[in-house]
């Protein structure tokens, strides 16, 4: 990587943000691409993300993402917003043009992407069953009723956050059943008759953290689906294996919403094997 006075500076921005892979495979892209770029991690607190955003800009940044607990923020300061971030009220991605910022939501797109490149289909005319409700699991439950979803099975031990979530999706998408699970008991009933199970919660983040749902929630012709990337495979995604379900972590959905966010910035398509193959040799030491 040769810097120089031309090289533009990309960034992702959280707190805390030591986790993030998105360095790893956006630098990997631009220097097979021959793009003069660098790509940081930045510890920014979310009570000054509204001023250092637009500074950024002016040092002149040719784009930045946002991981949590930006996403919610940037979408309440930023005056201009992408189709995609007003349907999920987030932003993860911040595009700066010559009238401002604009933020953008590619995280729905990384979500499908990733869906149909693990198991060969999305979501359309199927039960999915969401376990978390919160940022990642609204967007994926959102994104899942405007793609042809037949039922949402919404599983939190949050009943606002649910019932939120749950008159969003009606106001958006009046056609989807929308079913709201609380009692354990009760969601691993309906999880097993759902044919797509994500799993949206910060469980699993850490190596030993437990399955939130027992292998009798899972059977075979299920597709599990655990957003948490930094892992081969949790237990979550253990379990549903074992119950005979296919599954796939999160790594797809990392590296198609980070190869959206690329092409906002620059129009240009970035190098996506070099940027999954970055991507598996940190995950999976390859």
């Amino acid at each position: 990587m040769n810097l120089s006075g031309h090289t533009k500076p990309f960034a992702v921005l959280g707190h805390p943000i030591g986790h993030t892979l998105s360095p790893v495979m956006h630098n990997a892209s631009m220097q097979e691409l021959g793009f003069d770029g660098i790509y940081l991690a930045l510890d920014v607190h979310p009570d000054r993300l509204m001023e250092v955003l637009p500074s950024m800009g002016l040092m002149g940044f040719a784009g930045v993402n946002l991981t949590v607990p930006h996403k919610e923020v940037a979408f309440l300061g930023l005056e201009k917003l992408d189709a995609s971030a007003q349907l999920f009220g987030a932003a993860n991605t911040i595009e700066f043009t010559d009238e401002g910022m604009v933020g953008h939501n590619t995280d729905g797109y990384g979500f499908l992407k990733a869906l149909d490149e693990a198991f060969g289909k999305t979501v359309k005319n199927d039960s999915i069953f969401v376990l978390g409700c919160g940022g990642a699991g609204r967007a994926t439950a959102l994104q899942a009723a405007t793609e042809g979803a037949k039922t949402l099975v919404l599983a939190d031990i949050d009943a606002e956050r649910v019932e939120k979530l749950n008159t969003e999706i009606r106001g958006l998408t009046p056609q989807v059943e929308v079913v709201q699970a609380f009692e354990k008991s009760e969601q691993v009933e309906l999880c097993r008759e759902c044919d797509v199970v994500v799993q949206a919660s910060p469980v699993g983040m850490k190596k030993d953290d437990p399955s939130l749902l027992p292998p009798e929630a899972f059977r075979e012709g299920q597709r599990a689906f655990d957003l948490i990337y930094m892992y081969p495979e949790t237990a979550f995604l253990t379990t549903a294996r074992k119950a005979g379900a296919e599954i796939a972590n999160g790594l797809g959905m990392l590296l198609h919403q980070g190869a959206r966010a690329f092409e906002i910035w620059t129009g240009v398509e970035p190098d996506v094997p070099a940027m999954r193959n970055a991507l598996e040799n940190a995950v999976y030491g390859k």
